[in-house]
């Protein structure tokens, strides 16, 4: 008989186990970092495919019903149709401002660019009045004088140009490339939300699915309550622009709608329109452009807040600040990290300090349907 003793395993000193432990983080802790900096280029344009399919699931799961339950081609409509809506007016645009900026060289170069003088009344406008009348004097009669004395800022201003257009067209291809991201990830969505929640629920027990609702909701109100209340603002202010014949009527609305979804809001483009009609058109006209074009830079005062609210019991304080918050911090993807951040942050802050269960959403599953949430006592 051989000795109990001899085959049982040396205990190990606690100081050698501790070792170990540590070991084994570091190696973890360094697989994970090392995996976070190969997949970091691709971060940023795999968050807005997430965001994409999940804002357009509901359309998908419309269409896909429509197709007798086929899945792949209801993907493959709504990833040509966003490719389309993308590329469509990015092309436009480019195309527009190319002509335009070559079209006011070519006029400075032979000398028939005319500008209006100013009126008088510019002189009497605070702060800037008297020195904004001199520069626009001085361009209306001699714009060679002009150019010159004001060499250094429009060069100033001219990097800060070719660095935003550049910094818009590699926006422009992230995109398109999140757009094509987020068309293979509807047909195996529910597969892929099913693994969320399973994930959701290691991390936060039985409150994880409601997270992943939440997030889910508050993904698909910021898409309709920012960017669909933003394009409709553009819209509105677009056809204004045009009816008058406002001078880069295009350019201007297109302008409008990125400062509405960078949640800067369209007020700058709307105060130039009025001002150039004051001063060009028939005071009549003036008017009526004024009584419009004003309503409508406020429409999403109106319509925002009933959006972004709608269909979750986090404050709408809470949701706004994350948008603001999100954009400053983030960018644009900021538009949807930072309310999913602080609505699930508030939620579980209630859960702590109330000890209630998380209502923020209804049940939103991969059909894209949310039930009504239970208000909160």
């Amino acid at each position: 008989m051989t000795n109990s003793s001899e085959d049982s395993p040396t205990p190990r000193p606690g100081g050698s186990i501790i070792l170990d432990n540590v070991i084994r983080l570091v190696f973890v802790g360094l697989l994970v970092v090392w995996s976070l900096m190969l997949v970091g280029p691709f971060i940023t344009v795999g968050i807005w495919g997430v965001v994409l399919a999940v804002a357009l699931y509901p359309v998908f799961a419309w269409l896909r019903a429509r197709f007798g339950g086929r899945g792949t081609p209801a993907a493959l409509l709504v990833t040509l149709v966003l490719l389309l809506v993308i590329i469509g007016p990015a092309s436009l645009l480019s195309t527009a401002l190319v002509e335009n900026v070559q079209s006011v060289a070519e006029r400075v170069a032979s000398g028939t660019l005319q500008i209006p003088p100013p009126a008088e009344s510019v002189r009497g406008w605070p702060l800037i009045g008297d020195q904004l009348f001199q520069i626009w004097s001085l361009t209306s009669s001699n714009i060679g004088e002009a150019a010159a004395r004001l060499e250094p800022q429009l060069k100033a201003l001219a990097k800060i140009f070719l660095s935003t257009a550049a910094g818009a067209g590699i926006g422009i291809l992230q995109f398109l490339a999140s757009v094509i991201i987020a068309g293979f990830l509807y047909v195996p969505a529910a597969h892929l939300v099913g693994g969320v929640r399973a994930l959701a629920e290691r991390i936060a027990d039985r409150r994880g699915n409601l997270f992943v609702d939440l997030a889910a909701n508050t993904i698909r109100n910021v898409a309709r309550g920012v960017i669909g209340i933003s394009l409709l603002q553009a819209l509105l202010i677009g056809i204004g622009l045009l009816v008058v014949g406002a001078p880069g009527a295009g350019l201007l609305t297109f302008l409008a709608l990125i400062l509405g979804i960078v949640q800067i809001g369209p007020g700058i483009v709307v105060l130039l329109a009025v001002v150039w009609a004051w001063m060009t058109q028939d005071t009549i006209v003036a008017v009526l452009f004024t009584a419009y074009i004003v309503p409508a830079a406020l429409v999403d005062n109106v319509l925002k807040p009933i959006i972004l609210s709608r269909g979750l019991t986090t404050p709408m304080l809470v949701i706004f600040v994350g948008v603001i918050g999100g954009t400053l911090l983030h960018g644009l993807i900021g538009l949807f990290i930072g309310p999913i951040v602080l609505a699930v942050a508030y939620e579980v802050l209630v859960v702590w300090v109330t000890g209630e269960e998380p209502t923020a959403t209804g049940k939103a599953d991969a059909s894209g349907g949310a039930a009504e949430p239970k208000p909160r006592p």
